[in-house]
């Protein structure tokens, strides 16, 4: 899989990989549906950063769901 393209399932697998290293319990916040293939360099940037960190703190958890949120649709 390249994730260097947008496509809606590199975005999906983006949400996912992120979900599973962020411990996010409810996962609804991270449907593919609510992203704009708009933003898949912002939300590949995440994943990167995210995916190169062995242990995030509970703050760098929250400040990436935070993130998340902002890049969501309207």
């Amino acid at each position: 899989m390249n994730l260097e393209y947008p496509s809606e399932e590199n975005l999906k697998y983006l949400l996912d990989a992120l979900a599973d290293h962020l411990g996010v319990v409810n996962r609804k916040i991270m449907d593919p549906d609510d992203y704009d293939l708009d933003k898949y360099d912002d939300l590949k940037l995440m994943y990167d950063m995210v995916t190169q960190k062995a242990n995030l703190s509970a703050a760098e958890k929250q400040a990436f769901i935070e993130e998340l949120r902002s890049v969501r649709k309207s």
